[in-house]
């Protein structure tokens, strides 16, 4: 097909919900490493990796040559007979999860893996009740609609209930008018009163993402999760980190996001980097609480031999390459280039995030913190044309999403800010 037949079936044979993020879409081709190519062969430079899903950068020679040698030994037989592949995964899994002896289930994708968590809790605590943050983001099947804090992703009716919401960190407009850390951090502590008003007083759990990734990265200070996660289990609760977009050392130094906190959760759930660009979600659990799902379930798909062994060898790359340590020092120098952007123009209103998961929040004005969208969607644009993909997002639609590979150099990022740079230049 030629990219304008591609463009054209895009339109008249998919859902329209199915957006994308300029104005006429762009046509990918080919990647490789930290580039892709598009219809018309121009190469960028990509610090998006598919939504914080290319972890090793693009066809890795190293993963894929492992898929290649599973795909011409066993492709499928689903979860109803065991394979090699399902089970050194699940092994490595819980030899690096954040409690000892985590039992794990695989589906397709990080809106099953939340599913599943969310089942899980429901039947090891007996409630129904679910505590999420506002801001948030957890995946399109109705009840991962449901826990999402954000309209614009809730599609149709999405009637679910027994769902309560939650205030979130966002120190840079916080729901309460204050500043960190004189605030004694009141968003967490609000959550014991968030239970006793709207809920039974006895909850099932707490589904959190250690940085809101769709949110806009949005970065807690270093005392939220500890307060939450304390509060929670007071009222009978589990704490479920999702870590689709903050997992395998993407925020630096630590295997999982929610480390950075220096807390333990109940159960976590992933997807994106886990598979590199191939379909894979993960649920892992204190053996308790995976222990307290007694009936018979499968996913037809999940645990595939393919996928399975795809993710132990990025795992495998990640540990031996030390890719979390390359996240938090490449990130670090990434940061501090982003923050003298910050000091050149005035449209960027905040630098957040950690390791290799960096944001630029655009205003209007400083003092105001008026929302820039417009101009958000002018900068994305002028980012294409210098041949840079990011990504976009936040509850205004005013934050660029900035997350290269893991294995990223500083060369790159460097070349990456001179073209940053040149699109805050167009648009300014």
């Amino acid at each position: 097909m030629t990219k304008d037949e591609i463009i054209l079936a895009n339109k008249d044979c998919l859902f329209p919900s199915v957006f994308h993020y300029f104005r006429e879409p762009l046509v990918i081709s080919r990647a490789k490493d930290q580039f892709v190519w598009d219809a018309d062969d121009n190469q960028y430079l990509d610090f998006f990796g598919g939504i914080l899903t290319i972890s090793v950068g693009h066809c890795n020679d190293r993963v894929n040559a492992a898929i290649h040698t599973q795909l011409d030994k066993l492709q499928h037989v689903s979860t109803v007979f065991a394979t090699e592949p399902q089970a050194s995964l699940a092994r490595t899994i819980s030899g690096i999860a954040p409690g000892e002896h985590w039992k794990s289930f695989f589906t397709t994708s990080g809106t099953e893996a939340n599913e599943m968590a969310i089942l899980a809790a429901r039947c090891y605590t007996g409630s129904s009740e679910i505590v999420a943050l506002r801001h948030s983001y957890h995946g399109r099947s109705s009840l991962a609609m449901g826990i999402t804090g954000q309209g614009a992703w809730k599609l149709g009716p999405v009637m679910q209930p027994g769902i309560t919401f939650a205030h979130n960190a966002y120190c840079y407009r916080c729901p309460f008018g204050l500043t960190y850390p004189n605030c004694g951090v009141k968003c967490a502590h609000d959550l014991k009163e968030v239970i006793q008003t709207t809920t039974s007083g006895r909850i099932a759990g707490m589904i959190a993402e250690p940085i809101q990734g769709v949110g806009g990265f949005i970065t807690p200070p270093k005392e939220y999760f500890g307060i939450v996660a304390s509060i929670v289990r007071e009222h009978g609760g589990i704490f479920i980190s999702d870590e689709v977009q903050t997992a395998w050392g993407r925020t630096g130094s630590k295997m999982w996001g929610i480390e950075q906190w220096d807390v333990t959760p109940d159960m976590l759930t992933s997807a994106k980097g886990l598979g590199n660009g191939l379909p894979i979600g993960l649920t892992s659990a204190r053996p308790e609480v995976a222990d307290a799902l007694k009936g018979l379930t499968i996913s037809t798909f999940g645990g595939g031999p393919i996928p399975t062994t795809a993710a132990k060898a990025v795992i495998d790359l990640i540990q031996q390459e030390n890719l979390a340590a390359n996240a938090a020092e490449t990130g670090a120098y990434l940061r501090g280039k982003l923050e003298d952007l910050q000091q050149k123009y005035k449209l960027i209103g905040e630098v957040r995030g950690m390791g290799l998961m960096q944001a630029l929040e655009l205003v209007q004005d400083r003092d105001s913190k008026a929302p820039a969208p417009v101009e958000t969607g002018r900068l994305m644009e002028a980012a294409r044309q210098n041949r840079i993909l990011i990504g976009k997002g936040g509850l205004y639609g005013n934050v660029l999403r900035i997350s290269p590979p893991l294995n990223i150099r500083r060369t790159d990022v460097d070349e990456f800010i001179r073209l940053l740079d040149a699109s805050f230049a167009a648009v300014s």
